[in-house]
């Protein structure tokens, strides 16, 4: 049963993760700001606020005298044990809570305050609100239960899983067992060897597993903020071992895990280094040209390479595939909510004074953007409850932190604040002028329904900005899970959509709905783009650029 729970509780996580985002999170400073602005709305609107005040009075009169019928969202998992409705004290303790909630939130909805305010504060209202939930606290009936079926052992176990955690973990609880997965063991296992090493980042080929292949390769750029193994998990997960299964000869980028030394790479040092990759690629394959994959940042990547290439008429690149990514960073979401000019300029001098952007840091700035999934959830689990952190391949990937350069996070951060690719010429790399109208090639373009950190109608709305011919695919899953969507799961559906109306919303209502993974669906437009079939390789690498090591190689152990 314990099992089961920390499952469900890893598989919620995975669908709450932010992944691999450089920008902007909620900085201390603004959240201290914000609920200043909080406390001083009550004073500001005394009438406004003593008219909430009396109608949480109102709500928990009824609530004691049996009368409510406040209830829980049917999404909010965190009181389902029957005793929150069957127990009549812990019934109106949770209605309490409820009522208080709902009211401080339609408080501030209803203020006079503007709109960019009142999505800060409510916010912030959400952190304090999860916080004090009656589920975070040891009168959690689950708790309780737990502390007389170990005899008081639950709470030994909790208190020494918090003591590992504020040593080991900056205090907040782990989201997952680190010590259950091994990259190269357990995870990262798909046969392949480094072909080509440069400072920036080794270049993998991996094995075919089939008897023939299309003679054009695949290359998968993945973000910089991350390690490339969230696309070689474990086997059943895995979209490289998928790609060598379907005829396709594949390639992935592992980048360099940066230090202070390595402080003035920026996107030009990446592109330089994947120009290189990309030509070894094509010499190891005899292929004239390639498709490529770009996913989040990696997509930014990919996508000012593109441009680059279009500026030098350069075609290297047939198709190329993004994969939940944004150019077009128009469109504003809750992970930008407090990007704003300070916000931004403290964000890149810090990463500047340090040399890096601690991924782990950011980890953490991007948990409290999801409080219940990514810290409460695992307060109860790990603390109130004693429980093991789960053992989730996702989460392990997600906690393997890496750090990126300050040059290649201020150009982000820049990138974010002027929005540049929307724009003809008004970004440059590697000594030529951007305009991705230029890039003709055929692409095809993924993004998540749910996801919340590159927004679906963000990720259309890039695709509207190049030149070729898109096919535009919207998985119904977030971000994370719509990278990781193998075949099989009964639950997976996706949307596909022959025509791309200016309107985001127009395209999702005439789209039609496919049963299983986009993954096949992709194959088969890779397949129609991949060329020739002819003989796999017998051997990885050629002449020029032998195996130097078995895959997964060294830069993604690199601490």
């Amino acid at each position: 049963m314990a099992q089961n729970k920390n499952e469900e509780l890893g598989k919620r996580a995975s669908e709450s993760i932010l992944g691999p985002n450089p920008v902007i999170g909620a900085p201390t400073r603004d959240i201290i700001s914000t609920a200043r602005q909080v406390m001083r709305q009550t004073i500001k609107q005394p009438v406004h606020s003593l008219r909430h005040v009396g109608r949480l009075s109102m709500a928990v009169t009824k609530v004691m005298i049996g009368r409510s019928e406040i209830a829980p969202a049917p999404e909010d998992k965190r009181f389902l044990d029957p005793t929150w409705s069957q127990n009549p004290l812990y019934r109106r303790y949770m209605q309490s809570y409820l009522a208080w909630r709902t009211e401080l939130n339609e408080w501030i909805t209803s203020s006079n305050l503007p709109a960019q305010d009142v999505s800060r504060a409510q916010f912030v209202i959400s952190l304090l609100t999860e916080a004090m939930a009656p589920t975070n606290t040891a009168l959690n009936p689950a708790a309780v239960k737990r502390f007389f079926e170990t005899g008081g052992k639950s709470i030994l176990d909790g208190l020494t899983h918090m003591a590992q955690d504020i040593a080991n973990n900056g205090g907040m609880p782990s989201q997952v067992n680190m010590n259950a997965f091994e990259v190269g063991k357990n995870l990262a296992v798909t046969k392949g060897s480094v072909v080509f090493r440069n400072e920036v980042l080794e270049l993998i080929q991996y094995k075919p597993l089939t008897e023939e292949v299309y003679e054009r390769p695949v290359l998968v750029v993945p973000p910089q903020i991350n390690k490339f193994y969230v696309f070689d998990l474990s086997p059943e997960k895995s979209l490289a071992r998928y790609l060598v299964a379907n005829h396709m000869q594949t390639f992935v980028v592992s980048w360099r895990n940066p230090t202070k030394a390595q402080r003035e790479w920026g996107l030009s040092t990446y592109i330089e280094a994947l120009k290189e990759a990309i030509d070894i690629v094509l010499e190891i394959t005899g292929s004239k040209d390639l498709s490529m994959l770009g996913a989040c940042s990696g997509g930014i990547t990919t996508a000012s390479l593109l441009g680059h290439y279009a500026a030098l008429k350069e075609k290297k690149v047939h198709a190329f595939t993004l994969l939940v990514s944004v150019l077009d960073t128009g469109i504003k979401t809750q992970v930008a909510l407090f990007a704003d000019e300070r916000s931004i300029e403290a964000a890149r001098r810090m990463s500047y004074q340090n040399g890096v952007l601690e991924g782990r840091d950011m980890a953490k700035v991007f948990a409290w953007m999801r409080p219940n999934d990514l810290i409460w959830n695992y307060w109860v689990n790990n603390y109130l409850l004693g429980n093991e952190p789960p053992v989730f391949d996702i989460l392990f990937w997600n906690n393997d932190t890496t750090r990126l350069p300050a040059a290649l996070h201020g150009e982000f951060l820049e990138m974010f604040k002027t929005n540049p690719l929307t724009r003809p010429k008004a970004l440059e790399v590697c000594g030529t002028p951007i305009d991705l109208k230029q890039v003709k090639a055929d692409f095809f373009c993924i993004a998540g329904l749910n996801d919340h950190i590159t927004p679906w109608d963000a990720c259309y709305k890039s695709a509207q900005l190049l030149g070729g011919k898109c096919e535009f695919v919207l998985s119904s899953s977030g971000h994370i899970q719509s990278i990781l969507n193998p075949p099989g799961n009964p639950k997976s559906r996706f949307f596909t959509n022959t025509h791309m109306p200016d309107d985001p919303k127009q395209w999702l209502e005439t789209a039609t709905k496919q049963a299983d993974s986009w993954w096949t669906y992709w194959r088969d437009w890779l397949h129609a783009r991949g060329g020739k079939i002819k003989p796999a390789p017998a051997k990885l690498g050629n002449e020029d650029y032998a195996p130097m090591e078995a895959a997964p190689g060294t830069y993604v152990h690199e601490r």
